[in-house]
């Protein structure tokens, strides 16, 4: 008899005999996600269009070197910054987001405290305690938007997530995204419970 399309569409393959690890399908599915999430902020909305966001994914000694700068910066074991470089080591991907500066956008809003754009960009940039400055208010609202892009991208595929200012602060020190005079780091992990919360 004929083929009909239905059988054509629906017809059964042979499916080979497996066995697939599903913490080892997890830990994959979690870079892959981490990718997604360096989409999302190339792709969320900026101002003018114009892009100056950069992003990167760590895993392994990377990873692992952002923590241990997290607990150089503190020199305690019983704050925020070793509690949080401990989250970092626990993930097995973090994601980072920065924002290249400074860089204007023209429109002399005066919310950087400046009279306008070009004075921002004639001011001397100043290493601050944690990142340097002046930077546009617009850009960092931007640097707002990717980050809110990327932790939502994670929550859709289920990844726990949480954003880390004190890991951007890290990634700073150690230069991974150099051109950036603001970075935040995003751990992710997927266990049976989120690691980031009652820590």
């Amino acid at each position: 008899m004929p083929k009909t399309l239905v059988d054509v569409m629906f017809k059964e393959e042979a499916v080979p005999d497996m066995r697939i690890s599903g913490s080892d399908e997890e830990s994959k599915s979690v870079i892959e996600v981490a990718r997604l999430m360096l989409l999302a902020a190339r792709t969320a909305p900026k101002g003018k269009g114009a892009d100056d966001i950069e992003t990167m994914i760590l895993t392994g000694k990377d990873k692992d070197a952002v923590a241990r700068e997290m607990r150089k910066i503190t020199g305690k074991t019983d704050d925020h910054w070793f509690r949080d470089a401990k989250s970092v080591e626990q993930s097995p991907v973090l994601v980072l987001i920065g924002l290249k500066g400074p860089r204007i956008l023209g429109t002399n809003c005066g919310a950087c405290g400046f009279e306008s754009c070009a004075k921002l960009l004639e001011a001397a940039p100043k290493e601050g305690k944690f990142f340097t400055g002046p930077n546009c208010i617009i850009k960092a609202l931007d640097l707002g938007i990717a980050l809110g892009s990327a932790v939502k991208t994670a929550q859709i595929h289920n990844v726990d997530n949480r954003i880390f200012f004190r890991a951007g602060v890290a990634a700073y020190r150690l230069k991974l995204l150099p051109e950036c005079s603001i970075i935040i780091g995003i751990p992710l992990s997927a266990t049976g419970k989120s690691i980031f919360f009652d820590r």
